[in-house]
């Protein structure tokens, strides 16, 4: 069929043209919008799940619901930053806010008050002579100047939530790939919004990423169970599933036969990103409507293809001999979730060996713990592809390698 008229989109945190099964979590987003616009509390938000399941998408759509809710929203994507850059993005960002909350002209006291605290932010990568944030803006003095993140942050988005309190308005701050926050920046903005929360003020911080996201947020601070809640998304239940294969083919006028769809959800799990990548292969091939079970059959070794050569290739491409033999081994021991000693035991070494290297893995954002002593794939399926992709388990030496590394 025609390429142009495709309705499906195999890419990251593209939105597809049917977003099913995610009503839960965007009627708590807008319930939590609309209590703080009351001057009411509500629990946050971060939400959780492997790859592919769909969580930068979800975050698209809270933005279109603050935007239509009037809220300003702040998109960050967490990456390995220091402190300084962190602060850099967070003041560029907070300053555009203030600017679209009110025009200069038009400044209120509270206003005034939110910019100077946003410049007094700012000053401490001033300081070092790398960044400016090129706004003539006094900085406060007492606000924001700590030196110490979190204090620091926690006065900048009190003075920003107050100032669009008083505009009737309010603040978004949507975080993908909340597990590449450092330690000192999680705890920072958890800080911070447990501050706005006692003043109630219309400010929220939702983040997403990946699985061990509430252990972090517990571990950065001991109330970030109650202040969040932590809704874990996965593969799409059957009629979800059904509804984002085929909705957006009737859509173009085409429709699926049963069986391919049966098949088609069978092939993909009801993971959300699969669906979209065998939804449009299989577009690809077919000669028009319906789509038949051998259309999805004839698309399946294509479909697998480009999963291989990119949804899994760039992750596997991040690791080293060591690494990728780690997961070679966790993969041959099947899909679970794998015990430290038992894929020691596999690659015929000590689980005190190979610690580091699944620490490292972990930090690359490759595994998970779901439990003490446990790893997992944070990709669905990839214990499939490491099978396909590795077929033969080599083990580097580990003591030739730590030599080396001296």
């Amino acid at each position: 069929m025609d390429s142009v008229s495709n309705p499906y989109t195999p890419n990251a945190g593209a939105s597809p043209e049917t977003i099913a099964g995610r009503d839960e979590q965007r009627d708590a987003f807008t319930a939590l919008l609309k209590r703080l616009a009351r001057g009411k509390t509500n629990q946050s938000l971060i939400i959780t799940g492997l790859r592919g399941v769909g969580k930068t998408v979800l975050l698209n759509e809270f933005r279109e619901i603050a935007e239509a809710e009037r809220w300003e929203v702040l998109e960050i994507e967490a990456s390995k930053h220091d402190d300084t850059r962190f602060r850099q993005n967070l003041a560029g960002l907070l300053k555009a806010a203030v600017l679209r909350l009110s025009p200069r002209a038009r400044w209120t006291d509270r206003a005034r008050r939110a910019a100077s605290v946003i410049t007094a932010f700012a000053v401490a990568v001033d300081h070092q002579g790398t960044w400016s944030l090129s706004w003539d803006v006094e900085a406060a003095e007492g606000a924001a100047d700590h030196g110490d993140l979190a204090m620091d942050l926690t006065d900048v988005l009190v003075a920003v939530g107050e100032f669009a309190r008083e505009q009737q308005r309010g603040v978004a701050i949507l975080v993908d790939e909340v597990q590449f926050l450092t330690s000192p920046q999680l705890e920072a903005l958890i800080q911070a919004i447990h501050k706005t929360v006692q003043r109630k003020l219309p400010v929220t911080f939702v983040g997403a990423g990946l699985p061990q996201i509430a252990e972090l947020a517990g571990d950065a601070k001991s109330y970030a169970e109650r202040l969040f809640q932590f809704p874990k998304i996965d593969s799409l239940r059957e009629a979800d599933a059904r509804k984002a294969l085929v909705e957006p083919a009737l859509a173009e006028g085409v429709s699926y036969e049963d069986d391919a769809v049966r098949l088609a959800l069978q092939i993909t799990r009801g993971y959300p990103y699969f669906i979209q990548e065998l939804g449009s292969q299989v577009w690809a091939i077919s000669e028009g409507s319906p789509i038949l079970r051998r259309d999805v059959e004839a698309a399946r070794e294509a479909y697998e293809a480009k999963l291989d050569s990119s949804f899994f290739r760039v992750r596997l491409d991040r690791a080293t001999p060591l690494q990728t033999a780690y997961m070679r081994a966790m993969a041959e021991l099947g899909p679970e979730a794998q015990k430290a000693a038992d894929v020691a035991r596999v690659m015929g070494r000590e689980s005190t060996q190979l610690g580091p290297t699944r620490a490292e893995l972990i930090n690359m954002g490759l595994l998970y713990t779901p439990e003490h002593g446990y790893a997992a794939f944070t990709v669905p399926d990839f214990d499939k592809f490491m099978l396909r992709a590795v077929p033969k388990l080599v083990v580097p030496d580990v003591e030739k390698r730590r030599k080396k590394s001296r």
